[in-house]
């Protein structure tokens, strides 16, 4: 007997996840293959590339101790921040990944004699959250990260008095999103993919993509200034961007340096404006310099953004597993399926990167299900914001590997269940509708082999 996957959805809002990022389409009732759940093997993932030399792996280990480290006042954190590490929100299922069971920014929240107050949005088992805003006061486009906290009443910031954001009310007007941390596993291999691979993987399929409304396209600036008599496709240096939920961040670097200033406020060699410059709440002092420096190492020498990003660079990719869960002959079923029905048309399997200089990174697979473009995801998951040539319903094809364990999906967390992520693709104006619709018309147990596949990534 055939049993179809049928949602029922009551209403589907413009509005509707730009407000709260709560709910984007409301599914009163599903009939089909549930969610395996978060497979709980060990971390297949933290671990550094093959092929790495002694210099890179020295890089590597500095990067990730400064990527796990905890800073304070004194470090510079704040006058507003989302939190006090990188390590603390890309956790799970190891360093490197995305929001961990418990988060961790509800404690930091009143942690001593902190004068902050975590939102509602901020739960103990809820995800890692940024939260920007929409709309200005005056209506004009916002989409800028409105920090959460504050170094008001944390030790080294006497005298700083900041109040936080009236996240309420502005949640309240329909003006809020959020988003929760990209896992950066295998983001070296990312950055190396060549231009020329991502557009020719664009350009094929066409006529399937064509009947399936699958358009996409590179995140790029169309008009303005030219590189080389071609049209200037980001706003950096010419080359198409990859990085973030909108593909808004063109390289590691420039990744890292926005998340030390947006999410710690500390300001860095790229980023050196204070997000909030109350005089008062200016604590951070210049770095010594009168030290030795032919004492230094070249791991000594380099600011933090850059040991951010060389811990980055060399990450691996997360390892699936062979047969959790439901099996290696259902996971091979599912991973057909997941073509047949057209899931790897945006969700491309493999990429490969190019002749760069480190033979870590150079000419490798890059398992990393993702084409890297940005689609339009219709009204259900449109979240206001415009990054670039990224618009409010736009967000890049996000990499699937290590999808297995990770614990909220969609960009803002909404759900902890693979099957509602699949089906909050279906909306108004979705390239993915046609998709999910071929995945709905599956029977049961083809359905649990896609998402047996899905959770062994």
């Amino acid at each position: 007997m055939k049993r179809l996957a049928i949602p029922v959805v009551l209403m589907v809002l413009a509005g509707c996840s730009q407000s709260s990022g709560e709910v984007g389409v409301a599914l009163t009732q599903y009939v089909g293959a549930l969610d395996p759940g978060v497979r709980t093997a060990a971390a297949a993932a933290g671990t550094q590339l093959e092929g790495m030399t002694a210099n890179e792996m020295a890089f590597f280990d500095a990067g990730k101790d400064d990527f796990e480290e905890t800073e304070t006042v004194d470090d510079g954190i704040g006058p507003t921040m989302n939190f006090e590490s990188c390590g603390g929100c890309h956790s799970h299922p190891a360093t490197g990944g995305t929001s961990p069971p418990v988060n961790p920014q509800f404690e930091f929240a009143t942690r001593g004699a902190a004068a902050d107050r975590a939102p509602a949005f901020i739960t103990p088992s809820g995800p890692v959250r940024e939260v920007r805003f929409i709309r200005n006061p005056d209506g004009t486009p916002d989409g800028g990260v409105h920090a959460l906290f504050t170094i008001t009443g944390r030790p080294g910031a006497d005298g700083c008095v900041l109040a936080q954001p009236d996240f309420a009310t502005e949640q309240a007007a329909y003006n809020v999103t959020f988003r929760i941390p990209t896992p950066v596993f295998g983001a070296g291999l990312i950055e190396q993919i060549p231009d020329r691979a991502i557009i020719g993987n664009h350009a094929s399929y066409a006529s399937q993509k064509q009947a399936l409304g699958i358009r996409g396209r590179a995140n790029m600036i169309a008009s303005g200034s030219t590189v080389s008599g071609q049209a200037n496709k980001n706003g950096n240096d010419g080359t198409i961007a990859r990085f973030g939920w909108k593909a808004q961040n063109k390289s590691l670097l420039l990744f890292s340096g926005e998340a030390y200033n947006v999410e710690m406020g500390i300001t860095n060699e790229l980023f050196q404006t204070e997000r909030d410059e109350t005089p008062d709440c200016q604590f951070a002092t210049l770095p010594n310099t009168d030290v030795n420096t032919d004492a230094q190492t070249p791991v000594d020498a380099i600011s933090a953004i850059e040991k951010f990003t060389v811990f980055m660079r060399f990450l691996a990719p997360p390892t699936p597993s062979p047969d959790t869960p439901g099996g290696s002959d259902s996971i091979a079923r599912g991973k057909q399926l997941f073509t047949d029905t057209g899931c790897s048309l945006c969700h491309t399997p493999t990429l490969y990167t190019g002749n760069t200089t480190s033979a870590a990174l150079r000419n490798k697979p890059v398992n990393l299900y993702s084409d890297l473009l940005i689609h339009d995801m219709g009204v259900g998951l449109a979240d206001g914001v415009s990054q670039g040539q990224a618009g409010p319903r736009d967000f890049r094809t996000a990499p699937l590997w290590g999808l297995g364990q990770r614990i909220f999906f969609l960009h803002d967390g909404r759900t902890s269940d693979l099957v509602e992520a699949i089906q909050a693709h279906l909306s108004n104006g979705s390239e993915g509708s046609a998709v999910v619709s071929r995945y709905n018309a599956l029977i049961e147990s083809e359905q649990t082999d896609v998402l047996n596949f899905l959770r062994s990534l």
